[in-house]
């Protein structure tokens, strides 16, 4: 498991440093994870039209049950969602619901609304000043009071126009994604039972709350409408595959060995459950807080269970390269990456242990390696930092200069990147391809919601 922001080993005190650099939330990389997310997910934004828009799950590590979307092409969704879902129709459910969203145009229309609410705003607000002034003018406490009501009646409605607006989305997106998991024969129970939940935990809360003052629908309203429309699907019985809920299980058992203490994975999942996401979680626990021999031989037995899964051996790589043993990992992590299909993030972990093994004569694999990953993870600094380590071994201290410059960039040090930038481009030949991608970051705006440095 590893970090988008910079990608590397996961570790849950780096996760929330690293996103506080950047100003971003702290987001969570993993190939097991992000491989079910998209498998869960293609059904859905092929049934809603969305399937050629290269839609993206982005997994915030956040404890508190909640997905969104705030453009076209990233649905968000925070490990607490990943952790509570018991089953994979629950996630799919919320994810059908945000690809409701997506499909509908929310965002833009919501845009609209936003924009001539503000103007409505400001001609109200000007029509309220002048009411007061004029009523100031007359030494009418009267007109100074009708003013000052002109001024909070209008936004107030506007206000009021606004949150309705939200509330139809949120139903318009409940409805459509009902439709997408009919259309692909699965159970839309999972968004029922997730809004199910919802409705139960806040019905206090919004007791007594104005209904028009809310951005959702009253909780009991909105689940008793989605009920009665999601029990009208033929599929409403229909369970999970118990290969597809394995997966989903190792998942969660993977995401609690990563992210909680040893003492909570111990309680989730004690040693009388010998089920493989109980020795899953367990097995990376260990590694993380205890004896790294009693971890790799607890791993040996996952892969022993499941000798074609290639997140076991991904775990048994990293685990050695995190212990200070990288040509020990890198067998492993050869094997990972031939089972995955070369799934790119753990390209770049068998690039950084190749390059921490210090051996000259795996660097060409090295750069190779990492290079064919970052055509497809082009926005992972510690890919770059790895290549640049790599070119540094060979002696070719342009190229070297040019990743470490990409590698700032990535990370939002604007400066530190231009240093190198201009450094590496004294060492191209003038427009060759190296001087040029030097020269586009010399040149290079920050990356829009960075905090540049």
């Amino acid at each position: 498991m590893v970090l988008a922001v910079p990608v590397r080993s996961f570790a849950p005190a780096r996760a929330q440093e690293d996103a506080g650099d950047k100003g971003g939330p702290p987001i969570v990389r993993d190939a097991e994870i992000e491989q079910l997310l998209k498998d869960y997910t293609q059904p859905i934004l092929r049934a809603a039209g969305l399937a050629n828009q290269n839609v993206r799950v982005v997994i915030i590590n956040d404890p508190q049950f909640n997905a969104f979307v705030m453009d076209g092409r990233h649905i968000f969704i925070n490990t607490g969602a990943l952790l509570q879902a018991d089953t994979p129709n629950e996630v799919i459910g919320v994810l059908a619901h945000e690809t409701g969203h997506m499909a509908g145009g929310h965002l833009a229309k919501m845009r609209q609304q936003l924009a001539q609410a503000q103007t409505q705003m400001i001609l109200a607000t000007l029509l309220g000043i002048g009411a007061m002034v004029a009523g100031a003018r007359s030494n009418s406490a009267g007109g100074a009071q009708i003013g000052a009501a002109a001024l909070s009646a209008p936004q107030e409605a506007i206000t009021r126009s606004l949150i309705s607006y939200q509330r139809q989305q949120e139903e318009s997106a409940d409805r459509a994604g009902v439709r997408f998991l009919t259309a692909t024969q699965q159970s839309p129970k999972g968004m029922y039972t997730t809004f199910k939940r919802f409705a139960d935990q806040s019905l206090f809360a919004t007791r007594g709350v104005d209904p028009y003052v809310i951005s959702h629908p009253m909780p009991i309203d909105r689940v008793n409408a989605l009920e009665v429309f999601a029990k009208q699907s033929p599929y409403w019985d229909k369970k999970d595959d118990p290969a597809l809920q394995l997966r989903h299980d190792l998942m969660r058992a993977k995401l609690a060995g990563f992210m909680n203490r040893a003492d909570t994975v111990a309680r989730r999942y004690p040693t009388g459950n010998d089920s493989l996401p109980a020795r899953y979680a367990r097995a990376i626990a260990m590694y993380r807080h205890g004896d790294l021999r009693t971890a790799l031989a607890m791993i040996d037995g996952l892969i022993q269970s499941q000798p074609a899964n290639p997140y076991f051996y991904e775990l048994r790589g990293q685990a050695l390269l995190e212990g200070g043993m990288p040509k020990e990992a890198i067998p492993a992590l050869r094997k990972a990456v031939q089972l995955s299909h070369n799934a790119p993030l753990i390209e770049i972990l068998l690039g950084q242990a190749l390059v921490a093994s210090d051996n000259p004569a795996v660097s060409d694999e090295a750069i190779s390696m990492l290079k064919n990953a970052l055509i497809q993870e082009p926005e992972a600094p510690i890919g770059f930092m790895q290549l640049a380590m790599a070119y540094g071994k060979k002696g070719d201290y342009a190229d070297a200069d040019l990743a470490s410059a990409q590698a700032a960039y990535l990370r939002g040090d604007l400066k530190y990147a231009r240093g190198l930038a201009i450094r590496a481009k004294g060492r191209f030949p003038v427009g060759s391809p190296g001087w040029v991608k030097a020269d586009d970051i010399v040149s290079a705006k920050p990356i829009p919601g960075q905090n540049q440095n």
